[in-house]
């Protein structure tokens, strides 16, 4: 499968494996059981009969008279072989190939030299099969041997029942595996697949191809990681429009003026204007130039807060004499377009901890939206209340106000709900900015045709904005 099959592999190799070195170990277990058990049986098989022998005989009976009917009982009642020998080890007596195998046998040795009896597992002198043999010993009263009795039992049979007893066990263990397996890759395919489509898309995405979604194919993680991944998508192509947008309006708000003073320059250049034309012209120069200064100052003050570098230079000050100098600066502007701004300065107000030119600049970006959105003779309310420990200033305008559908993004960047008024979408982001690094809040309602109102909340100083300030 390739690098997409990493996971699989890394499964294989830290799961799969672990699990069949555990059957291997359990499959070892039990085969070694499974002789031991057999073999043991074979042993006390021969083991039985040699007691009964050493029951039954003592060294006063007489053995040649007894021994061959006894032998032929064991024979037609056991399946086993057997031969008796004297004290030299001369054979006395052997069923049919009994005397053959023990020749020169462990067994035969072991008991002629030692008046112990044991089990002993050989091999066949004459046909070469596996074998388990057992000596009974039985003394004379000098505890010398007497006579011995040698039994065996060919392990064929046993072994071919180990063997097949082993592949039963062997065969569950891989159908136990197999079984573990075979769920685990589908399952493993229902992950590799759908990462693989997420990669596929994510890679799509980086590519600028916004337009491409992933599947979602299971209702789980993963599907919540494709939703993810799409509303990325989404995101990423909403922000990209809006970014050139930006630019498209940026440019278009750039442009105006400089044509605007190039035009006046060139006019004043090459004729000879009079007082009252250079006049005009130079107050639309200087002009035209505040508004092309308001607007860089905007886009740095928006490229700062992007890199966190915005610092404010916090003191207590009077909001009032903020809010009303940027009434006034904005207040001929109103008369110059027939709008009107009502206002009426507030009693002495509690102090705030602030950085005046960075309020006064909300002040001013709010209150100047305020005219840009208001109608021919439209009127601007500009209210102050003190509630609580926080001073909200309320600037409301007749306007047109703003789209249900817009109005949640209309604080973000580069987002400008309506692109037929002047301005480059960022000044709300930039206001909302400075007054959450105040520690307040800009809110905004507002409804379609009938106008908007906008809120700005900002706490009072307390004492540990007293304590900041001695420190």
């Amino acid at each position: 499968m390739g690098k997409e099959s990493s996971i699989v592999r890394r499964w294989v190799k830290e799961c799969l494996s672990v699990t069949g070195i555990f059957l291997m170990v359990i499959v070892l277990g039990a085969s070694f059981a499974v002789q031991t058990y057999y073999y043991d049986g074979v042993k006390r098989h021969l083991q039985e009969i040699g007691d009964n022998v050493y029951k039954t005989y003592s060294v006063s009976d007489h053995v040649a008279n007894h021994i061959k009917d006894y032998v032929d009982r064991i024979q037609k009642k056991e399946s086993v072989g057997v031969a008796v020998t004297d004290s030299s080890g001369d054979v006395i007596f052997a069923t049919e190939g009994a005397a053959e195998e023990f020749v020169n046998n462990d067994s035969l040795n072991y008991a002629v030299e030692s008046p112990d009896s044991g089990s002993f597992r050989t091999v066949s002198l004459s046909t070469g099969e596996r074998m388990m043999s057992y000596s009974v010993v039985i003394p004379d009263d000098n505890g010398k041997i007497k006579i011995s009795f040698c039994f065996y039992e060919y392990l064929t049979g046993v072994d071919k029942k180990i063997s097949f007893a082993i592949l039963i066990i062997a065969l569950s263990a891989f159908l136990l595996l197999a079984s573990f397996v075979v769920p685990c890759l589908f399952f493993l395919k229902s992950i590799v697949v759908p990462v693989r489509e997420l990669r596929s898309t994510a890679y799509r995405i980086a590519q600028g191809d916004y337009e491409a979604r992933a599947d979602r194919l299971y209702d789980d993680e993963v599907g919540e990681l494709a939703d993810s991944i799409n509303h990325m998508a989404e995101e990423i192509e909403s922000t990209d429009r809006m970014k050139n947008d930006f630019i498209s309006s940026v440019s278009h708000e750039l442009r105006t003026p400089l044509t605007a003073i190039k035009g006046w320059a060139e006019t004043m250049s090459f004729d000879e204007p009079d007082k009252k034309t250079l006049s005009k012209g130079l107050s639309i120069i200087i002009s035209e130039s505040e508004r092309l200064t308001s607007m860089v100052e905007e886009l740095l003050d928006f490229s700062r807060i992007q890199n966190g570098r915005m610092i404010l230079a916090m003191d207590k000050i009077d909001l009032v004499a903020e809010l009303s100098e940027a009434v006034y600066m904005l207040k001929q502007r109103a008369s110059k377009e027939d709008k009107h701004i009502i206002y009426e300065e507030p009693e002495i107000l509690p102090p705030v901890l602030a950085d005046k030119n960075r309020l006064r600049q909300v002040f001013i970006n709010i209150i100047d939206n305020a005219i840009k959105y208001s109608p021919e003779h439209g009127v601007i309310e500009i209210e102050v209340v003190v509630s609580g420990e926080t001073i909200q200033v309320i600037v409301k305008d007749s306007g047109c106000g703003i789209a249900e559908k817009d109005l949640p993004r209309i604080k973000e960047k580069f987002y400008k709900a309506n692109k037929t008024v002047r301005g480059s979408g960022i000044g709300l982001a930039v206001a909302d900015e400075i007054i959450t690094m105040h520690r307040g809040s800009l809110d905004i309602k507002s409804k379609e045709d009938y106008g908007t109102v906008v809120t700005i909340t900002i706490p009072v100083l307390d004492k540990d904005d007293e304590e900041i300030l001695k420190s």
